[in-house]
């Protein structure tokens, strides 16, 4: 696991994973970063899928990405419920599920949840990272995770996180 600030557009990786809403209709932030980079054709199977319930993933091409696939998680808005906690690592494990079945070896998330739906970034951070870390300990075939941060704050804390692995 590594962590580096960069566009997760740019990442060479087999799976690249938006932060998506729910219709997964594309939006503001890193979602609309993936679409606009990735072309109309990961719109287009968005569409077809419908819709993505909050803590799951789906999986579509990547387009014109230098990844394979992209997949789509929907993390919670943060409202400061108990509920938000596990919605969120769902989102996460759902996330490395879907590139597992993929046949996958490499993934590059963003900050799941901490743009607009207003999760804190250190709580996020921790539950991303304890997610990861209990998956690649039951075994996976996932062989490098990348965290693609948006700011240097964001990057501080997650390389934070991983010095406490």
């Amino acid at each position: 696991m590594h962590v580096l600030k960069a566009d997760i557009t740019t990442i060479h990786a087999d799976a690249i994973v938006n932060a998506a809403n729910g219709s997964l209709v594309g939006g503001g932030g890193v979602d609309g970063a993936i679409h606009r980079a990735g072309g109309p054709s990961i719109m287009e199977e968005c569409r077809r899928i419908g819709r993505c319930a909050t803590g799951d993933a789906v999986i579509t091409a990547a387009g014109h990405l230098q990844a394979r696939h992209v997949i789509h998680a929907v993390a919670p808005r943060y409202k400061g419920r108990p509920d938000d906690e596990r919605l969120l690592a769902s989102a996460y494990a759902s996330s490395l599920r879907r590139a597992e079945e993929a046949g996958d070896e490499s993934i590059a998330f963003p900050s799941l949840g901490t743009g607009a739906y207003g999760y804190p970034v250190e709580q996020a951070a921790a539950i991303a990272v304890r997610v990861i870390v209990q998956r690649l300990r039951q075994g996976s075939g996932l062989r490098r995770i990348t965290f693609a941060l948006f700011s240097d704050a964001d990057l501080a804390v997650y390389e934070r996180q991983l010095t406490r692995v």
